[in-house]
């Protein structure tokens, strides 16, 4: 059963019908913690691990995800919080640049904000997880622009692991794969998928609208290549991020793909074409685990040759693949 390495599902009434999307197809799911408010001390991480907790009881016990939790780092954050975070069941930290993504306005302006913080972090043992965008950048150089600053961050802490989310260039595949054993990279279904024609060919896609906005053909091969190489370094992570249609279809649309309902048997679809299944178990049930220290998956899934068609609204989002008929579906699914 594939591990999910990154996802959001939101706060509220929302959360329980977005954890029910994962529910069943995934056995772990790290969450991200840029609610509003964030995650940023134990207290909130209690709040949320009980309101996901309770979510969850709601789903039948077969198809529960272990969930896993995250804090987001914030400049005004202290060292000495860092072990309680630990103690509390955290597993990484998220650093999210100031103004990158959505409710990321409070984050920090560079690693020298918080420098205090990661040295927690590689002393604890927590995983770096980074939003890897240069928001001052135009806008389809972003991601490489921020990679500067991570070399920096690998000098300066040889020993803390990071993981940069989202890949969704050539160039930063090739920074993960010359980088040390303690750099790793997740890499998200609709980066393998589309491309940013997908988004704008004939009209705008707000549905296929995310940060790092999706980029060009070569980008696409370039992380396809990766995740076929066998390199241990890369390894999934959905980043689905729901929002109610009237927040996608408007003059400001937010950020975020609905990935979770069709990124399995779509993943499953797209290796398969590719003549490379034995590849999809390693990047999705493997890697990760190995990376983060966590036990290989004790679960298993079971995804039949068999056609559906990706419904037109899902929990009142549109979801990825929207309309599309998959060739491929979890077993016991309609």
């Amino acid at each position: 059963m594939p591990d999910d390495f990154h996802a959001h599902l939101r706060q509220g009434e929302p959360l329980m019908q977005y954890a029910r999307q994962h529910a069943g197809q995934f056995g772990r799911v790290l969450l991200m913690p840029n609610t509003m408010p964030p995650i940023f001390n134990v207290a909130r991480l209690t709040e949320y691990r009980a309101d996901v907790e309770r979510a969850l009881a709601a789903i039948p016990d077969s198809e529960r995800f272990e969930p896993l939790f995250t804090f987001k780092i914030l400049p005004s954050m202290l060292a000495a919080e860092i072990e309680s975070f630990a103690h509390a069941g955290a597993i990484a930290g998220k650093y999210y640049p100031s103004g990158s993504t959505t409710n990321a306005a409070d984050g920090p302006r560079s690693f020298d904000d918080v420098d205090e913080v990661l040295s927690a972090m590689e002393e604890s043992g927590l995983v770096l997880c980074i939003h890897g965008e240069n928001p001052e950048a135009p806008v389809f150089e972003r991601e490489r622009a921020f990679l500067p600053q991570v070399e920096r961050l690998l000098a300066r802490y040889p020993h803390l692991r990071i993981v940069l989310e989202h890949l969704s260039d050539e160039e930063s595949v090739r920074f993960v794969e010359q980088g040390p054993a303690n750099l790793a990279a997740t890499i998200t279904a609709h980066h393998l998928l589309f491309t940013v024609d997908d988004m704008i060919r004939d009209s705008l896609n707000p549905h296929l609208y995310c940060k790092p906005v999706l980029k060009f053909a070569r980008d696409r091969e370039a992380l396809r290549s990766a995740v076929l190489s066998g390199s241990k370094k890369f390894f999934f992570g959905s980043d689905s991020a729901p929002h109610p249609r009237e927040k996608k279809e408007c003059t400001a649309a937010a950020p975020g793909v609905y990935s979770a309902p069709a990124a399995l048997p779509a993943l499953v679809e797209l290796f398969d074409s590719l003549g490379s299944l034995d590849a999809l178990i390693p990047f999705m049930a493997e890697y990760g685990a190995v990376f983060y220290g966590l036990a290989a998956p004790s679960r298993t899934i079971t995804l039949e040759r068999a056609p559906w068609q990706v419904p037109q609204l899902i929990d009142g989002v549109v979801p990825m693949c929207v309309g599309k008929t998959l060739a491929w579906r979890i077993g016991g699914r309609n």
